[in-house]
């Protein structure tokens, strides 16, 4: 279990079972805990400098999750649905969620979590269709399962419904506690993959390769619907060669019973300019994800590859893809 140095919490959160339960945690273990007005204005942290970003992620935060709007999606879900975290204590130098919450891009745990589960039960039975809801788009939930035990508790509460799936994205390996779970197959999880040494390097504190992959098989051991991102795709200097390795490293290494059912989802990576500022003071050593000669400008702040460069990495991938999962869907390639 993760232990933070600090909690920061919102004084309604006692009010909910796993509130008064985390709270009690934490303080029998004599770290911190201090009293917020608004877990989206921590005037402490919005202050620091941006060379205690990694300091700041080993703080955890406890409130209320006051925005409930489902946003329409059509890739592998039908919406996007906020749910009982957001942020991380990895530190991907990526992380779309910078792009979002800069610095403060932390893990904050909402304990009103049957508030949101109702709402995403009631939308399904009331939908025609069977719907998909993704409820991992602003954290990692099998990370956060290891601390709070939410996703066990959704899976559980969930599958009874009469309608609907829920899906969510992982780079961790912690799935052990899923596994004897009766999801009655409602349950699909996706595992974010790159090639090792990006893994090492770029995705600083998340599950290696290897424990990614186990993880993935005895995901479909135990009957869930597993796909497989690759994201994000970095063009790193050799990267044809690592992505090559990658994919072949998971032909060579997945179970009959994945292959025969897993997609894809690949996902070129979007930088920033925010990323750039933080990463340069937080990890100076590190790699420079921004190469101004294959990227441009898009929107605000934000960095894409050029047309051309992604255009021609993109059929490379393809090509890559046919050639080790030939009857495997690629769901998109953005």
């Amino acid at each position: 279990m993760f232990l933070p140095k600090t909690i920061y919490y919102e004084k309604e959160s006692e009010n909910y079972e796993l509130g008064k339960r985390l709270l009690e945690e934490y303080k029998s273990k004599n770290i911190p805990c201090i009293e917020i007005e608004n877990h989206n204005n921590i005037e402490e942290m919005r202050k620091k400098q941006n060379s205690e970003f990694p300091n700041m992620k080993q703080n955890l935060i406890i409130g209320i999750r006051k925005t409930h709007k489902f946003v329409p999606n059509h890739k592998t879900s039908d919406f996007l649905v906020p749910y009982t975290s957001s942020g991380c204590i990895a530190m991907c130098l990526y992380c779309y969620l910078v792009c979002n919450y800069n610095k403060c891009a932390y893990l904050r745990l909402f304990v009103n979590r049957e508030q949101m589960l109702e709402k995403i039960k009631k939308v399904a039975n009331q939908s025609e269709k069977n719907l998909t809801f993704e409820i991992g788009s602003n954290s990692d939930l099998i990370l956060e399962n290891t601390i709070t035990g939410n996703l066990n508790w959704t899976i559980e509460n969930f599958v009874e419904n009469k309608k609907g799936n829920l899906t969510f994205p992982t780079k961790f390996d912690m799935v052990d506690s899923i596994l004897p779970l009766d999801h009655k197959g409602k349950i699909i999880v996706r595992m974010s993959v790159n090639p090792k040494d990006l893994i090492r390097t770029i995705e600083i504190g998340t599950s290696p390769l290897e424990n990614r992959v186990v993880a993935i098989n005895k995901l479909g051991d135990a009957g869930y619907r597993v796909g497989i991102l690759i994201a994000p795709i970095i063009l790193v200097e050799g990267w044809r060669q690592k992505y090559e390795e990658l994919v072949k490293y998971l032909a060579e290494n997945l179970s009959d019973t994945i292959k025969k059912q897993v997609f894809f989802e690949l996902i070129f990576m979007t930088y920033s300019y925010v990323h750039r500022m933080i990463n340069a003071e937080a990890f100076p050593k590190l790699i420079n994800l921004y190469n101004p000669n294959i990227m441009t400008g898009r929107g605000r702040g934000k960095y894409t590859y050029k047309k051309e460069v992604r255009e021609e990495a993109e059929i490379y991938l393809r090509e890559l893809m046919k050639k080790y999962f030939p009857n495997n869907e690629i769901k998109y390639i953005v």
